[in-house]
């Protein structure tokens, strides 16, 4: 009797198969659960040493379920390993940070296989010293620690991250589809050959013992022969179903390479977001740079300093509107008339920080905010055209320019505005969780109150 047990979450049945042929080979006993949910109910009433738990499934995806397990303390003790084909450095610290232990690929050789267990403490001892399989958390020097705020002067001294070398994705494809196929082919040929063996053994028992030379031939009854017949109807129908059962797997390979290629087309959409952000954050930094080297340098606030600082305050920005204009020009207008009645010294900062909208459209004739009714898995778009497109100067009119350079010159450098993207980091709203029944309605209200200019004013000494 085997003294492990695993429990593997995937809504897809060939790749809970082919795990679980894997994990058998090593006397470990497997239970599946084709969701989520289901997994969350059987966890009520087992406790398995080890679960690998798919990420995108109908209903609550992977990540939902981790956190939801290392959340309840009778279960948060059990490890996880997610089995998916996601990867990249940002989906694997995402994944340990929830409580995952790794990323198991699905394209995964046997002797990979054999690491992770040893990991997990699902076999008794580790006769190899080779490196697991996991993939460990690596944060680039350009990227953000979890968790950790940004620092302005930090990010205006650090140099910009490299650019991630280019994956073949499409190489990546062919291999899954191709090893999904062997793995295919080699259960048909073992259940053919197991099937051929018992049909062989059964009509060699059931045919008559050679009768001595010499002695008469009788004719064979019918209800014999019918008999004598019944092994190869029954080897037939076996063929058959071996056929169809190929055929069944077959397509359940094409639905999982559909899944993937789907998968494949959501990781190049947050490659396009994470390089654009990354951009974004260059212009933020050198606009920045530019700023403090253009500010005096900051210093506590003298005894003369004005006591009566303006609070900061948040200006929200309609879709497809400049952030620095209009509203948030008569804003900033208004607040640096206030300063210069009280004799203020010190800075503006006007930061910008964009909503991610459900839109419907195109790149060749631009994007609107979709209906309120259209479901959020409907949207041709998530994001900000408007403010990925945009960098630096041209997030700003040319009113909003002048007026920033008129009151340095009016007040001779007492009054600076420094100028900042954040992208959309830090949000004012939290956008609500995505589900089948989500609108869009309910999203871009979110993204509305995400979308928005904030005016903080920080005093120096005359």
């Amino acid at each position: 009797m085997a003294s492990k047990r695993a429990l593997i979450v995937d809504d897809s049945k060939s790749a809970r198969v082919i795990l679980s042929r894997m994990l058998e080979k090593y006397d470990i006993e497997v239970d599946m659960a084709e969701s989520a949910e289901a997994a969350i109910e059987y966890l009520n009433h087992h406790r398995p040493d080890a679960i690998f738990m798919d990420h995108l499934m109908p209903g609550m995806d992977g990540l939902q379920a981790v956190q939801a397990i290392k959340g309840n303390p009778q279960t948060a003790m059990i490890p996880i390993m997610m089995y998916t084909s996601q990867e990249g450095e940002l989906y694997v610290g995402q994944a340990r940070a929830l409580g995952a232990m790794g990323v198991l690929p699905k394209q995964v050789r046997p002797v990979d296989v054999s690491k992770v267990l040893y990991e997990l403490h699902l076999l008794p001892d580790r006769r190899d010293s080779e490196q697991p399989a996991l993939q460990p958390i690596e944060l680039t020097a350009g990227e953000p620690q979890p968790g950790a705020a940004a620092d302005a002067t930090d990010a205006a001294a650090a140099p910009a991250a490299p650019a991630p070398p280019a994956v073949d994705w499409g190489r990546r494809i062919e291999a899954a589809v191709k090893d999904q196929g062997v793995d295919l082919r080699r259960f048909v040929v073992a259940s053919l050959d197991s099937f051929a063996t018992r049909i062989v053994s059964d009509v060699r028992d059931a045919m008559p013992a050679p009768k001595p030379p010499g002695e008469a031939l009788l004719p064979v009854p019918p209800a014999a022969a019918s008999k004598t017949n019944m092994p190869w109807l029954i080897a037939l129908g076996s063929v058959a179903c071996l056929a169809l059962a190929g055929i069944a797997l077959w397509i359940a390979a094409l639905k999982d390479l559909d899944k993937v290629r789907g998968e494949l087309a959501t990781l190049k959409s947050t490659n396009t977001e994470l390089v654009r952000s990354r951009q974004e954050l260059a212009d933020s930094v050198k606009d920045l740079s530019n700023a403090l080297a253009a500010a005096p340098t900051p210093a506590a606030p003298a005894a003369g300093a004005p006591a009566n600082v303006p609070p900061a305050r948040s200006e929200t920005v309609p879709f497809g509107e400049l952030p620095l204009d209009r509203g948030r020009l008569d804003a900033l207008r208004e607040l640096l008339s206030k300063l210069e009645t009280q004799g203020f010294h010190g800075i503006v900062k006007v930061t910008s920080w964009a909503g991610l909208f459900c839109l419907t459209g195109n790149s060749t004739d631009g994007y609107t905010p979709a209906g309120g009714s259209l479901p959020l898995s409907k949207c041709d778009l998530i994001g900000n055209p408007l403010d990925e497109s945009s960098s630096g100067q041209q997030r700003q009119s040319l009113a909003f320019a002048n007026l920033i350079a008129s009151v340095r010159q009016r007040t001779a450098g007492a009054i600076t505005v420094a100028v900042e993207n954040a992208g959309n980091a830090r949000l004012a709203a939290a956008y609500p969780p995505r589900s089948e029944t989500l609108t869009a309605g309910e999203w871009n209200k979110a993204a509305a109150a995400n979308n928005r200019v904030e005016f903080a004013v920080e005093p120096t000494a005359p």
